[in-house]
């Protein structure tokens, strides 16, 4: 597969992206939890199917500690005991807040009162941005098909 634009070499996609990787890189250095944010990445990238952020946010865990064990288990997090009830919370705002049109009221009170349970007005502020940038840079991949090439190295992206 080929990617349909070349975010490097295409001077107005190269200008965007460079602000889009500065808003992820404001996201990352937020209080929300590292493997948080990584399992929420992950999460939000396996619903809408982007493979290239699959690529880069498992490797980008991995080298950040998070176990496979933990990494293979994100898709069926409901039936996994291995996440903190914190995680269980971003992973179903998460899933809630990518499923807007199957949801058809977007995140419930319920789901948001739970997350606000284990995080505090920063993390949940960051936690919204999360899934909402995920999920723009999922469909900027998806429509522009950007290649999972399985050469992306911890690090390089946001």
């Amino acid at each position: 597969m080929e990617a349909r634009l070349d975010y490097v070499t295409n001077p107005a996609a190269g200008k965007a992206i460079k602000h889009l990787m500065s808003a992820g890189k404001t996201l990352q250095e937020s209080t929300l939890p590292r493997a948080t944010q990584e399992l929420v990445a992950l999460r939000v990238s396996q619903i809408n199917g982007c493979a290239v952020c699959l690529d880069m946010h498992t490797k980008n865990a991995a080298a950040a500690g998070e176990t496979s064990v933990r990494l293979h288990l994100v898709s069926v997090w409901r039936e996994a005991t291995v996440f903190t009830e914190a995680e269980r919370a971003a992973l179903e705002l998460a899933e809630e807040g990518t499923r807007v049109a199957d949801a058809a009221t977007g995140v419930s009170d319920t789901v948001w009162a739970n997350a606000a349970k284990h995080y505090d007005e920063d993390q949940l502020t960051a936690l919204v941005f999360m899934v909402s940038f995920m999920n723009m840079v999922n469909r900027l991949n998806i429509i522009t098909q950007q290649p999972a090439t399985g050469a992306y190295e911890p690090g390089q992206g946001h």
